[in-house]
């Protein structure tokens, strides 16, 4: 429900919606030289907090993140550091509040050379922010260079130099932070790869902006948390029984059986109702005596789509999902894209993964127009590029292929009118109507096979309860990542359905204890 996301704790800003909080904030009567002060100070009393007294170099830009960094170094100086200044910009051209702070060093400012590294033990990036978008040049690029070259630790403010907040594209070469301090609210580029990898420990700092200003912005992207989604979380009620939470339908193919399998357990585990699976006839018996929870059905091996259809009439069957294991060599292709198409006739809510997304590679345009209801499609970057390989004119979005993950994800809602789940260890879930999450829990250890069948069957299972698709999906991925962290190493697959009432106790606890 639209309420939910006018969450500002969770509000990621672009480095041009940062921007505009810092001018409503002054608007508000906050000066723009307490907010640098307080920038600045903030980093300073990270440093202090994390680290030991060693010797410092402050590289300060042109902007305003220079102007941090000048906060930076005199705080550090005062608290008895061994700290020196390097500047490279012109002093004329800085804002009167860096001005003002580059006035008030008590120590000598240098310019940028790489020889300055020597003897250094941290150093301050305080070269560009979060609005950078082109690659370093010249003696700011040198200098990263010497830091990489010497491994020295580095601390940046807002983002490593080279970091595009927005995106999170590293623009040439990075020093990679220890720590990054930034302020206010995250960026996405915080979250997205390879950005999140070179921020190192992040901190957020509150400098004195006050959150109402958040309310004057079109604001649209979150980092995916409870705080989201959690006040329509369908937990069971007493007065309820198994067809009030909804009977999934999940379509099982002929040769790889264990992937809808996992969906099934997936949406039975985090707590559909019913579940049937749809399967061909002559692997029924594999099915049958595998799964105890889950019913399974027999489908015709010379009507398999009709008979599907025929499943679907039952009006109590009210979510489909359609993809994990269906198949895709010769005929098994032309059978699948008959299954997602008689899916999405019915305009019950649809969940498309794996094998359902990839026949149609040839053509997305069928598949797109056939969706009409409520679709959540969950694929991986591969099967992304299969079914957008371009944006092009004809689909009045943009010309071009983007590169960043949060645009793609966001045009590929529109373009097709599901909510689109981008998977990856910075998941993003984009809806059609410009809303989108990035997704920050999700352990290494669930880059194993069947975890996505398993992510597809929490997403079923969320909105066989009622759940609408962009909640469902945020959820669904936020507890798919809390199961991952609960495992640990050695998880696989099968352990998902397993440990997830363990995380929903949790879950639970945390946010609906009395």
């Amino acid at each position: 429900m639209a309420h939910m996301y006018k969450q500002h704790s969770q509000i990621l800003l672009t480095a041009t919606e940062m921007g505009e909080a810092d001018k409503a904030a002054v608007q508000a009567g906050v000066p723009a030289m307490e907010l640098m002060a307080a920038a600045g100070k903030a980093v300073a009393d990270a440093v202090l907090y994390r680290c030991s007294r060693c010797s410092v170099l402050v590289l300060c830009g042109p902007g305003n993140n220079g102007g941090d960094g000048f906060v930076v170094a005199q705080l550090l100086l005062s608290a008895g550091w061994p700290v020196r200044l390097a500047f490279w910009g012109s002093v004329e051209k800085l804002s009167p509040e860096a001005a003002h702070f580059y006035y008030a060093w008590q120590g000598e400012v240098e310019a940028y050379s790489v020889d300055l590294l020597e003897q250094t033990d941290l150093v301050i990036d305080a070269m560009f922010g979060a609005g950078l978008t082109h690659a370093l040049e010249g003696k700011a690029r040198d200098m990263v260079d010497g830091i990489i070259e010497r491994k020295i630790s580095v601390c940046a403010i807002d983002v490593p130099s080279g970091v595009d907040g927005t995106t999170g594209a590293a623009l040439g070469n990075v020093a990679p932070a220890e720590l990054t301090v930034t302020f206010f609210r995250k960026k996405p580029g915080h979250l997205l790869f390879p950005g999140r990898g070179l921020c190192g420990k992040l901190v957020v700092a509150d400098i004195g902006i006050p959150d109402p200003v958040l309310d004057e912005l079109n604001l649209q992207t979150w980092e995916n948390s409870p705080e989201l989604w959690c006040r329509d979380y369908p937990w069971p009620r007493s007065e309820e029984h198994k067809f009030h939470r909804g009977h999934a339908v999940v379509y099982g193919g002929e040769n790889i059986t264990g992937a809808s399998r996992l969906t099934a357990r997936g949406a039975m585990r985090i707590g559909a109702g019913l579940v049937s699976l749809a399967v061909p006839i002559k692997v029924w018996a594999i099915y049958a005596t595998a799964m105890t929870s889950v019913m399974v059905v027999k489908l015709e091996q010379s009507q398999e789509a009709e008979d599907f259809e025929e499943l679907l009439l039952d009006p109590r069957h009210n979510v489909i999902a359609v993809g994990p294991g269906a198949g895709l060599a010769g005929f098994e292709r032309i059978r699948t894209r008959k299954i997602v198409l008689a899916a999405l006739a019915t305009n019950r809510p649809t969940v498309l993964d794996a094998d359902a997304l990839s026949a149609f590679a040839d053509d997305p345009k069928i598949l797109f127009d056939a969706i009409n209801g409520p679709c959540v499609m969950t694929p991986h970057e591969g099967e992304f590029a299969r079914l957008f390989p371009t944006f092009n004119e004809s689909t009045d979005i943009n010309e071009q292929c983007v590169a960043d993950k949060l645009t793609r994800t966001r045009l590929a809602a529109k373009l097709s009118g599901a909510v689109v789940v981008l998977k990856g260890a910075d998941t993003v879930i984009a809806s059609p109507d410009g809303r989108a999450i990035i997704n920050s829990n999700a352990p290494a250890d669930l880059a194993t096979g069947g975890s996505g069948d398993v992510l597809a069957g929490f997403i079923v299972g969320l909105l066989a309860q009622g759940m609408l698709p962009f909640d469902a999906a945020a959820a669904a991925v936020w507890l798919h990542g809390e199961v991952g962290n609960e495992v640990g190493i050695g998880l696989i697959a099968d352990d998902l359905p397993n440990h997830l009432p363990k995380v929903l106790s949790a879950f639970k606890r945390q946010y609906f204890s009395d």
